[in-house]
């Protein structure tokens, strides 16, 4: 019999293309549970369609869904109405675009998709899914801050900068890392770092591969480890520019 698989997948950012060769490459079945990381708008032309696509999939098979920053801002337009010049600069226009085009815009369920995003997700063995990351020292379910749920960057600065001998007994490890067995998080992308592949620091994986730039889509198998990339995204988009 098969082993169910758990599948953790990387910021999308409208790349609905990369995304189903992520299906093809890695061989989803309707038996793997799916964890998607936020940011699936604001990017590529097909914003809204990817948003379609996670809908349709999650009514055949588990799928957990993390609320990002790009997904804040959307979620607020599409049910208020409200936009802004930071969201419209970062790949917000391309989005309305999408929407408008399709015709998603009067569709309820995209509404309500926005709406019942995770904040945070643990899994069994104590394993942590969130966008970004969280400040306080007692642990996700203790953040004050709402908000950095989905745009804090200090918990990824701190890993990244991290000795890799420290111990996580030492009284120096960070207390916040210290509650968890493995936290994944997206949204700074490992292409900063000139890597395009998942980052592992500390307890920390980081799946945002740079796909609304010019890196790839990742999911991995939060078992095995093993991972699967899309094509350079931008080379399956090659009349845009994405967040470029």
């Amino acid at each position: 019999m098969k082993q169910k698989r758990t599948l953790v997948f990387g910021d999308i950012h409208g790349g609905l293309r990369a995304l189903q060769q992520l299906f093809e490459r890695a061989k989803i079945t309707i038996d793997d549970r799916l964890i998607f990381l936020g940011d699936y708008v604001d990017g590529w032309n097909e914003s809204a369609e990817t948003v379609q696509f996670l809908i349709k999939t999650a009514e055949n098979q588990e799928c957990i869904f993390i609320r990002g920053n790009h997904d804040l801002w959307c979620g607020r337009w599409l049910e208020l109405g409200a936009s802004n010049p930071v969201w419209e600069e970062h790949g917000g226009k391309s989005t309305k675009e999408s929407y408008l085009k399709t015709g998603y815009i009067i569709n309820e369920n995209h509404k309500v998709f926005f709406q019942n995003l995770k904040n945070y997700y643990i899994h069994k063995n104590s394993k942590l899914f969130l966008h970004a990351g969280f400040t306080s020292i007692h642990g996700v379910e203790k953040e004050q801050n709402e908000s950095d749920y989905y745009f804090d960057r200090t918990l990824w600065e701190t890993a990244v900068a991290m000795d890799k001998h420290l111990k996580k007994t030492s009284e120096l490890y960070p207390k916040r890392l210290k509650h968890y067995n493995e936290i994944y998080i997206g949204h700074t992308p490992t292409i900063n770092y000139g890597i395009d592949t998942p980052m592992n620091k500390a307890n920390v994986w980081n799946i945002d591969t740079g796909a609304a730039f010019m890196g790839k889509l990742t999911c991995l198998d939060i078992e095995t480890k093993e991972f699967w990339q899309s094509d350079v995204v931008q080379t399956l988009y090659p009349n845009e520019k994405g967040r470029n």
